[in-house]
């Protein structure tokens, strides 16, 4: 079977390849709001590819700036637009929006896999061409189908140019034919995903981190952050410099901004690290994992409320946000569904409802069986079943994974999970 997987690699530019790529993600990203301005105008019956490319083209013609922009890549923003709109219609996503220029990654595209000219130089460096740029060197970390390694059914499909923090990287789009994966024969498992214990697994095991930030990398961020509000505080009391435009930072402000963004991109880097190694290693022992199916947009949402009824614990809620984004939960069941698939496994979601307040050894919800936030004891007279409370919760998960596969239906949609005993042991 063909299998699609991205490849990321740091890209070294020369500080001349470096400013043209930055007026070419600059283009991009305002190729991309000036097409929104020009489809939200329209009427919707008036909409339709043949005429944004029309004006793509002729807006490359009056301004100047957006020819910076290799026409393929120009293309490319156009059907990425259109794609976003579809997804906002198959209620995959939201509707695309503007896209402003502090909070929005600058991206070009190279659609063409042929145009990258990919070379291997030796054994740690590679070079690769980008339009209007030229040659640069990548970082090697990947054997990548180039060459006479590439055929019609192993090769790079095309790239994408994306800057973080610390400087810009290559995705490249690989494409390569894998044998069908047989199916895996190895033991079940429930994950519930924490703050205290980020997961915790059926088999009374669990996944756990340190900071991502060391603690003299932890204390320097919080130095400069301090400095960022003193200094945007000073700039909005002080007197403004000739010539200086509103909003727009002073050069000390702007690389303060870069040294907090480039920790803050460090301390993602290493996340998703361990996200990676952490879930590798349970696709290669589960055959059937199961997950909550929660819905984490409205579990981050602010308490703030609203000036007729304001919020309560605003900042305990703004806390518990900030660790739940920090744990990047769906990303984690990303990474499970696609290293899953690979290897002849499945990842099966299954109602959130009462996995946590449900005993995984007798079915029954007891009131106060979770006496603490780390352990439970079921309540029932005839249960007393102790343990931890995320280790029960990823027994539930397990239960009712194995009841989603079987064909009896949907857990908890027509019966009451009240009344709901585990329909198989739990294998330890």
């Amino acid at each position: 079977m063909k299998q699609q997987r991205g490849h990321k690699a740091k890209l070294y530019l020369t500080p001349s390849q470096t400013l043209t790529a930055d007026d070419q993600g600059h283009a991009a990203r305002t190729m991309w709001n000036c097409l929104h301005s020009w489809w939200t105008m329209l009427p919707k019956g008036k909409r339709n590819l043949a005429d944004a490319d029309q004006a793509i083209r002729q807006g490359r013609k009056d301004l100047d700036f957006l020819s910076d922009l290799p026409a393929q890549a120009a293309q490319q923003v156009l059907k990425t637009y259109f794609r976003a709109w579809q997804n906002c219609w198959e209620g995959r996503a939201e509707a695309p929006n503007f896209k402003a220029r502090f909070r929005s990654r600058m991206a070009i595209d190279i659609p063409q896999g042929r145009d990258l000219q990919i070379v291997r130089v030796n054994r740690r460096w590679g070079r690769m061409w980008a339009p209007k740029i030229g040659f640069v060197r990548f970082r090697w970390t990947k054997d990548l189908p180039v060459g006479k390694r590439a055929d019609k059914n192993n090769n790079v499909t095309g790239a994408r140019l994306v800057k973080e923090a610390d400087g810009w990287y290559v995705v490249f789009r690989v494409q390569t034919e894998v044998p069908e994966p047989a199916e895996h024969a190895g033991p079940t498992v429930g994950i519930d995903r924490g703050i205290a214990k980020p997961l915790a697994l059926s088999d009374g095991t669990f996944r756990e981190h340190g900071p991502w930030l060391a603690k003299g990398e932890t204390e320097r961020l919080r130095r400069l952050e301090k400095s960022k509000e003193a200094k945007r505080q000073a700039r909005k009391k002080g007197p403004r410099k000739k010539g200086e435009r509103d909003g727009k930072p002073s050069k000390r402000l702007a690389r303060t901004y870069g040294q907090i963004a480039q920790l803050r991109a460090k301390a993602k880097r290493r996340a998703a690290d361990w996200q990676h190694k952490v879930t590798t290693e349970i696709t290669e022992t589960f055959s059937r994992i199961g997950v909550e199916d929660l819905a984490i947009t409205n579990m981050v949402k602010s308490a703030k409320g609203t000036v007729e009824a304001p919020g309560k614990n605003i900042r305990q809620k703004a806390g518990l946000n900030r660790s739940i984004a920090g744990e990047a939960w769906g990303r984690t069941v990303t990474l499970l569904e696609y290293k899953a698939a690979a290897r002849g496994g499945q990842v099966v979601k299954v109602p959130a409802p009462n996995t946590s307040r449900r005993c995984s050894a007798c079915g029954f919800i007891t009131p106060g069986s979770r006496e603490t936030q780390s352990r439970f004891v079921c309540k029932n007279p005839d249960c007393g079943f102790e343990c931890n409370a995320d280790t029960n919760a990823g027994r539930n998960i397990d239960h009712a994974a194995g009841s989603a596969v079987s064909g009896r239906g949907d857990l908890g949609a027509t019966r009451s999970a009240k009344r709901q005993p585990p329909t198989q042991p739990h294998a330890a």
